[in-house]
């Protein structure tokens, strides 16, 4: 359950820095194209405050809490453009996430309400509204910011999760599944990029989504991470070493890694330990197969001097 947690800290991190966000929309809503420019990005509060609706004294608020949440301001014909963006990340897949998201955006939309009908009343305008408009706070003329929630699998594996709120359901009567809105998630999986679609990104996103996609292939990850990655820094290489179980080191003082021969020196260790491992087991079998001494077993496989005392150390805890 730590390590859950370290990822999904890790993930939110990587995603909150505006260049990383705007590439995920960018991939997603615009095909790659730049539409949306990390400067036109704001950093909003992640906690979301569900107020019972229309009533003041019926029940205690409560809040849940966002990955990330942005504003985007865009200027189109001299006028200014608002959109809320959200990104949610997913170490695993969420069974849930059609309920989960649209939790979300229905609390901001109540919010943007309710901040519309406290604005009403602090300017005192309702003069030449309806009453419906008064009662309700929200008048004809007002009208709310779009939300867009997407959800970023960090992990190799295929979301076989619900994608819908009607995938959820267990209604097969069309008349009545006609009747109930239904609800998309927005959703971006490596097992699901192919490289054309992994080449719309332009930020260090692609290369994450491409070690994790072929994290489970060895030979295709040998030449992902020779034909596309150069060097990553810090933040990367803690979403890799968290979501695709590698173990990429950064040199000491440095913030950022040549991935090729972090990922060499990476096998290297890993060979290195996998050798160990079979000389340890076999010192153990002749130790408690012949009853002999540590030392008389490393005297019998050749071990050279200087690693005895190590191996001997290690014998102890060896399981």
């Amino acid at each position: 359950m730590r390590e859950l947690g370290r990822k999904d800290t890790v993930t939110k991190d990587y995603i909150k820095q505006n260049t990383i966000f705007a590439d995920a929309f960018n991939y997603y809503i615009y095909g790659g194209q730049q539409r949306i420019m990390p400067k036109q990005l704001r950093e909003l509060d992640a906690a979301e405050t569900i107020v019972p609706y229309g009533a003041d004294d019926a029940g205690e608020p409560e809040q849940v809490y966002r990955d990330v949440m942005k504003s985007m301001v865009a200027m189109k014909d001299e006028r200014a453009a608002y959109l809320l963006l959200g990104i949610e990340s997913q170490g695993e897949v969420n069974y849930a996430m059609p309920v989960k998201n649209l939790v979300y955006d229905a609390i901001n939309y109540a919010r943007q309400v309710q901040k519309a009908a406290s604005s009403h009343r602090e300017a005192k305008d309702s003069k030449g509204h309806s009453k419906g408009e008064f009662l309700s706070g929200f008048y004809k003329e007002d009208r709310l910011l779009p939300v867009i929630t997407l959800v970023i699998l960090f992990s190799p594996d295929e979301w076989d999760g619900p994608t819908s709120l009607h995938e959820m359901l267990n209604i097969e009567d069309e008349h009545i599944l006609s009747l109930l809105p239904d609800y998309q998630i927005h959703l971006i999986t490596p097992y699901g990029l192919s490289k054309d679609e992994l080449n719309k990104f332009h930020s260090s996103l692609r290369e994450v989504l491409t070690f994790i996609k072929y994290s489970k292939d060895k030979g295709k990850m040998e030449e992902a991470v020779r034909d596309n990655f150069k060097k990553l820094r810090k933040e990367e290489i803690n979403v890799l070493n968290y979501c695709a179980n590698v173990n990429l080191k950064l040199p000491p003082g440095e913030e950022e890694v040549d991935v090729c021969k972090a990922w060499e020196d990476m096998k290297q260790e890993t060979a290195a330990k996998a050798e160990e491992r079979t000389l340890l087991e076999a010192l153990r079998n002749i130790i408690e197969g012949f009853h002999v001494t540590a030392e008389k077993a490393m005297e019998v496989l050749k071990v050279p001097e200087a690693k005895q005392a190590e191996l001997a150390a290690k014998l102890n805890s060896f399981k």
